[in-house]
């Protein structure tokens, strides 16, 4: 029997699930949706609704708390500005899970876990925009050397 087996283990190392943890917690605050497996969606969603939980209480011990878990300043700022300002008034929830089918390669469950009341434009944050300038001289080779 798993009595007082709390989490799931993943099939790693602490060090690596620790590691994993927080990468996604760091992936899912920037983005504010991700697409992995459903076994690592089902041990992050805890997680999330504590980090954000943290972040709606503005102390400073709060604060050192949310820096050693997420080890990115950007995402605690974002956390307590933005996150935890959206979610004042809900009492816990903050994430909901998804299934998304099967893998291609492995046949793995898939799920996509993804904010409540989310921001859809945070997914485009890394995207570049097409700049006009290139796509000319990409048509015209001519153009740009004479």
């Amino acid at each position: 029997m798993r009595h007082k087996m709390g989490y799931k283990k993943l099939n790693r190392t602490s060090e690596h699930r620790k590691a994993l943890i927080k990468n996604m917690l760091n992936s899912l605050i920037k983005y504010e949706q991700i697409t992995t497996t459903l076994p690592k969606a089902k041990v992050l969603k805890p997680q999330a609704d504590k980090i954000i939980t943290l972040g709606k209480k503005d102390t400073l011990s709060n604060t050192k708390t949310l820096i050693s878990k997420l080890q990115d300043v950007k995402s605690t700022n974002k956390v307590k500005k933005t996150l935890s300002k959206r979610y004042e008034n809900r009492k816990g929830g903050y994430t909901r899970i998804i299934k998304a089918g099967f893998r291609y390669g492995d046949n793995a469950p898939m799920a996509v876990i993804e904010f409540v009341d989310r921001d859809i434009q945070a997914k485009k944050v890394d995207k570049k925009r097409k700049d006009p300038a290139k796509d000319q001289k990409k048509e015209d080779p001519k153009a740009a050397t004479a």
